[in-house]
């Protein structure tokens, strides 16, 4: 068992709020995020496949169609966008927190790669904060 990772970024506006809170609720939840003309961020995110090397290619997964993938289904939706306004399909109508963008990337690409295979989605918000998926299991272990 071999575990691979891609790197991709994207650079994207949003706010954290909701819309059946008050201002004041919005502000003491989530601060500075909930500012109503929005602030942005450069995200870094990362896939993680865990599969066997497959003795024929001697490759895990070939690493050129997951950029490929990573980049059409992500950083092309993702990319200089506003996540409330112009991604709220990809998240689902899910507030944009970087643990919901993370969760919707997952959801995302589990349409192309076996999640027997796709291990973790890693979503850097910025240098210092960063959040881990590693998808739903049935049992609550993966």
């Amino acid at each position: 068992m071999i575990e691979i990772t891609r790197q991709e970024e994207f650079s994207a506006a949003h706010r954290l709020f909701r819309s059946d809170w008050s201002d004041e609720r919005n502000e003491t939840m989530y601060g500075k995020c909930a500012n109503p003309h929005y602030h942005g961020h450069n995200y870094v995110f990362e896939v993680t496949l865990r599969c066997h090397v497959n003795p024929e290619t001697g490759m895990a997964y070939n690493l050129a169609d997951l950029k490929e993938l990573m980049r059409r289904e992500v950083v092309e939706v993702l990319d200089h966008k506003n996540l409330n306004e112009d991604a709220a399909g990809f998240l689902k109508n899910r507030i944009p927190t970087a643990e919901n963008i993370a969760i919707s990337i997952w959801e995302c690409l589990a349409e192309y790669i076996d999640t027997e295979i796709l291990f973790r989605v890693r979503l850097y918000e910025n240098e210092r904060n960063f959040v881990d998926y590693y998808g739903e299991s049935p049992d609550g272990v993966r």
